[in-house]
């Protein structure tokens, strides 16, 4: 009975995304912000700048993503040596 009803409710918080993710995703929103002002004003200085913090923005979601990865990969062996522990159990 709770094993479906924990599963689901393990799938919907995995699909949240950590605070790496997140941050890396708002500072891919205002490199892109500034590159775009940068164009429409001639602002070479601006634009580059707006290129690099999306860049680091990528990077940061990149590596947050890694990090959630490694977080479920963990989760899930750790889930198997439950349930292998239970069933020697039985």
């Amino acid at each position: 009975m709770f094993g479906n009803d924990t599963l689901i409710i393990r799938e919907v918080i995995m699909a949240v995304p950590n605070k790496d993710e997140i941050k890396g995703k708002y500072e891919q929103a205002k490199g892109y912000v500034k590159d775009k002002a940068g164009e429409v004003t001639g602002n070479e200085r601006l634009e580059a700048e707006g290129e690099a913090q999306n860049a680091a923005g990528e990077a940061q979601e990149t590596w947050g993503k890694f990090k959630r990865g490694v977080s479920e990969a963990v989760d899930s062996v750790g889930e198997a040596i439950s349930d292998a522990g239970k069933r020697a159990n039985n």
